[in-house]
């Protein structure tokens, strides 16, 4: 099993639209049994994806001999469930570090190993003790980029923390999100860093939260959505040369499914 947590220092940038839409390609276009648990409070995966958290206890699920079980629940999507969020995450950072679990989200993902291949995290912003074991737990860390020397800046914040922190750690992924080729800022940050992939700014992003559910759904030719497509067979790609040559990925053809 992998995990891929979609993560950034500022808000604002597109984490969740990054999540349920990985989330989603890897259900349907590579048939992994897929897991997305939202750990951002503001609980936006689950809305995208017109389910919620059933309680406002979530938070429950980092306590000691707790079942994540208990709080998963199925999609409409084959092969993909969710973690919903509540407010009750808020003071999650609290209750890691009076009960001294450092390492608890790793042992919880652990715990799901049987029942999925993919496990997608939709993180909260900020540098808090629940990022730290983000760190610990991923394999891949998406970091959605807005084309700005701000959005610039904050990447490299997180760049540095993982390099003298968690040398070993996950691999990073910087991705331009919210991008307009119109503007000449935005080119010129593409052209300082032609590796990374680029998320276009299009109304039919925003549309997901009309629509509730991800692009693939229901605009599945258009560039955004082809985008997150490439995306997706970049990480499918790392992932399966860290799981070895047994592990075959569908055709990217089948996105429209």
């Amino acid at each position: 099993m992998a995990t891929v947590a979609v993560y950034s220092l500022k808000g604002g940038v597109g984490k969740s639209t990054f999540a349920v839409n990985l989330a989603h390609l890897a259900a349907t276009l590579s048939g992994r049994r897929t897991l997305l648990w939202d750990l951002d409070a503001q609980g936006a995966s689950g809305f995208l994806m017109r389910q919620e958290a059933r309680d406002a206890h979530v938070k429950k699920v980092f306590s000691r001999d707790a079942d994540p079980a208990d709080h998963i629940t199925e999609t409409s999507v084959v092969q993909l469930d969710l973690l919903a969020a509540d407010a009750s995450l808020r003071q999650l950072d609290v209750q890691l570090v009076e009960e001294d679990a450092r390492k608890r989200l790793r042992k919880l993902v652990r715990t799901l190993e049987r029942d999925y291949d993919l496990i997608v995290l939709d993180c909260p912003p900020g540098l808090t003790e629940l990022t730290e074991q983000i760190f610990r737990a991923a394999d891949v860390i998406v970091v959605p980029v807005p084309p700005s020397q701000l959005g610039l800046r904050a990447y490299r914040q997180v760049a540095e923390h993982a390099h003298r922190y968690f040398r070993d750690g996950p691999a990073l992924l910087p991705v331009f999100s919210m991008v307009d080729r119109r503007k000449r800022l935005h080119r010129e940050m593409l052209t300082t860093h032609p590796d990374w992939l680029a998320i276009p700014s299009a109304s039919v992003v925003e549309q997901m939260s009309v629509h509730r559910e991800p692009l693939a759904r229901f605009a599945p030719r258009h560039p955004a959505t082809l985008a997150f497509v490439e995306l997706w067979a970049g990480i499918a790609q790392h992932l399966a040369e860290r799981e070895g040559p047994h592990r075959r990925e569908a055709s990217v053809g089948a996105c429209a499914a």
